[in-house]
C-alpha cells in the first residue's frame, strides 16, 4: 500500500490530509471530488 497520503473518517465526518494537516468535516464534498484545499496545502509546502 506504501505510505499513507489521507485518512477518511466517515464515522466522525473528518477527512484529514497527514502530510499537510488539511482538515475537513465536509466529507460529502470531498467524495464529491472538491479537494482544491487539499491540493492547494500540498503545493504550497512542496510536496
Amino acid at each position: 500500500w506504501g505510505s499513507q497520503i489521507r485518512s477518511y473518517v466517515l464515522d466522525d465526518s473528518r477527512i484529514k490530509d497527514l502530510r499537510t494537516g488539511v482538515e475537513t468535516s465536509n466529507t460529502q464534498s470531498v467524495l464529491d471530488g472538491n479537494i482544491d484545499q487539499f491540493i492547494e496545502a500540498s503545493l504550497k509546502s512542496g510536496l
